[in-house]
């Protein structure tokens, strides 16, 4: 049986998991979850079920089911061959670890759904104050590491963080990549891939007709 991904088409978590299933060129069927529609279909009992969080994504593959983006994306890179997501190099692999944790324990879970539906008028500054002194220290950091891409010149799961939390940044929360040129670089570059493109909100099964 092909993987089966349960996702949300505007969910950086569930895209991250899309951009990997592309680069490695994995076919897998989609199982949309509304987290919006009826009050979010997350909160079915079918659905909490796969995941007692209720979020998006859970990865349904070799007969288990594996739910958080990064112990989805760190199975995929032990199990399936194809291009590398997290480097040999000891301190390389470090640097990627360091990079996608920065940016989804300590930028993204600060302006997801669930936080801003606690807040009042004030959401969209809340959501740019946490991601602009994340990108701050992000853009030093990358300053030290960046090729092409985050860590070097391969794509690896640093990159797979990035560009959905860029996304957000930018449609969503209207932040000013101006200050951050490493940051907008690295995006650039790699939205020039197609496993980044197919993966792309845009373009997803349950995206929405404009």
């Amino acid at each position: 049986m092909q993987p089966v991904l349960y996702t949300y088409f505007r969910s950086s978590c569930s895209w991250r998991v899309r951009i990997a299933l592309a680069f490695k060129g994995i076919a897998y069927d989609q199982v949309p979850v509304n987290l919006i529609q009826g009050g979010g279909q997350q909160h079915a009992d079918s659905f909490k079920a796969l995941n007692p969080m209720k979020q998006v994504p859970a990865l349904s593959i070799d007969g288990i089911t594996i739910s958080q983006s990064l112990a989805i994306i760190q199975y995929l890179d032990e199990t399936r061959p194809g291009p590398r997501l997290l480097p040999e190099d000891s301190k390389k692999r470090a640097q990627v670890r360091m990079i996608s944790d920065h940016i989804t324990s300590g930028i993204q879970p600060l302006q997801n759904l669930h936080v801003l539906q606690k807040l009042g008028d004030e959401k969209l500054q809340w959501a740019q104050y946490f991601i602009i002194s994340g990108f701050q220290a992000l853009e030093s950091l990358l300053q030290q590491t960046a090729g092409q891409y985050c860590v070097g010149d391969e794509v690896t799961m640093a990159d797979l963080c990035l560009v959905p939390q860029v996304y957000n940044a930018v449609s969503r929360f209207k932040v000013d990549l101006a200050p951050f040129p490493t940051i907008e670089k690295i995006n650039n570059n790699l939205l020039e891939l197609k496993a980044f493109k197919i993966s792309h909100p845009s373009c997803q099964p349950d995206t929405p007709d404009p």
